[in-house]
């Protein structure tokens, strides 16, 4: 949580929003949890992100290529997955 008290919300995008999207979410919400922060998330594919802007997300943590000017600011996790 931030000091004004407002849950953080992250965006988890993959190619179809299900597969490698839900390997990162739970890795991110987990390693939260275990550092004592709460966040909100949502997942979704990559050709919905257009549909988002600042007042949906805070950040995108994505494992696709992300090929679309964004306000919100994209985090590539691939390498939570292949541990590059």
């Amino acid at each position: 949580m931030t000091s004004s008290g407002k849950k953080k919300t992250i965006l988890f995008v993959c190619a179809t929003g299900i597969a490698t999207s839900t390997v990162v979410a739970e890795k991110t919400m987990e390693f939260l949890h275990d550092h004592g922060l709460d966040a909100n998330y949502t997942q979704t594919n990559v050709a919905s992100l257009p549909e988002y802007d600042q007042k949906d997300a805070d950040l995108i943590v994505a494992t696709t290529n992300v090929p679309y000017e964004t306000e919100i600011p994209v985090i590539r996790a691939l390498p939570l997955i292949s541990g590059w």
